[in-house]
């Protein structure tokens, strides 16, 4: 290990005990969900929104908030429904008949975590201004351009099994959802658990245990981890072999992934190499977090549907087909 990597390691080892912090805090309140809390914390240490899919009930906006108090950072949930308008989200100008001028309220997109509930619900515009400020991170009220503050998180959630009156995000938009993660039901050991906490109210109180300065510092410590030039190639044959169309899974999908998929790759492999300890990525970062990078960017066929073929099962084919350097 050369001097630089090794300088690097170190500066990783004397901060990851923030992540077993944070997570110490988490299971206070939170029982298993292990998927769930280390998709939300690559999110924060990638500085990248996530798209959470779950069934309700799942401790998804529990999760969410319960990190915000950790960070001691501003919290809000919007709950999204068909009758939901773009200033209901980024806010409006109100006319002050007292001082005879319009007065700029901001909207509830004014928090540094915002938990977008049931994204899918809402119509197409309010989608539009939701995902807009995530891309810029910024919004525009009368005219008047306002930056959003820093750390701006955007945790969004959808139910998979209810479809009627919901209005399902183009795929121009999930693009820009960093990760996609798939929330999944509790064991029985934990869910016995979860039943006895919520009887006896037995949840511990969430204490501040990272602060805004230092998520910067673990962040710039996250991209400087180091990743070979051979593990580079392999994130971009990964997602070039989603494109291929003559391989033996091509005919399952429609379009292949983005461009961003390559860029959110080599962030979050980076940040999982952060999260176990380690200054430098190895192939297995790369392969863990690929299905919530790309099972929201590969566009699957109707013949997939047909066949009852997910992109999960697309992108584990990949992984065992694309040569591990």
């Amino acid at each position: 290990m050369n001097t630089k990597i090794d300088t690097i390691d170190r500066a990783v080892k004397e901060k990851t005990i923030i992540i077993q912090k944070i997570k110490n805090e988490l299971n206070k309140v939170i029982v298993g969900q292990e998927s769930m809390i280390d998709s939300v914390l690559t999110g924060v240490l990638c500085d990248g929104h996530i798209l959470l899919e779950g069934v309700p009930g799942l401790a998804k906006t529990l999760t969410v908030s319960s990190f915000a108090s950790c960070m001691n950072s501003t919290f809000t949930r919007i709950q999204f429904t068909p009758d939901l308008l773009p200033a209901d989200i980024i806010g409006t100008l109100i006319y002050n008949q007292k001082t005879g001028e319009f007065e700029t309220k901001k909207g509830p997109i004014f928090s540094n975590i915002i938990l977008a509930d049931e994204i899918n619900r809402a119509p197409a515009k309010v989608q539009s201004a939701l995902l807009e400020a995530m891309q810029e991170r910024q919004v525009s009220i009368g005219g008047t351009t306002y930056k959003l503050d820093a750390p701006f998180l955007v945790m969004a959630t959808e139910n998979p099994i209810e479809q009627e009156g919901t209005y399902p995000l183009p795929e121009a938009q999930v693009d820009r959802f960093m990760l996609k993660a798939r929330v999944d039901y509790p064991t029985m050991e934990e869910e016995k658990i979860i039943m006895n906490k919520v009887v006896n109210e037995d949840f511990g109180d969430i204490k501040n245990v990272i602060n805004k300065n230092e998520l910067k510092d673990v962040r710039n410590i996250v991209r400087e981890i180091h990743i070979d030039e051979k593990l580079e190639k392999y994130i971009i044959d990964l997602v070039f072999a989603t494109r291929n169309k003559e391989n033996s899974y091509s005919h399952y999908i429609r379009y292949g992934a983005s461009p961003r998929a390559s860029i959110y790759l080599l962030h979050t492999c980076k940040a999982r190499a952060f999260m176990d300890n380690r200054g430098y990525v190895i192939p297995d970062d790369i392969k863990h977090t690929a299905y919530p990078v790309l099972r929201h960017r590969i566009i699957m066929s109707y013949e997939a549907e047909a066949d009852s073929i997910t992109a999960d099962n697309v992108i584990n084919e990949i992984l065992n087909m694309v040569e591990v350097p």
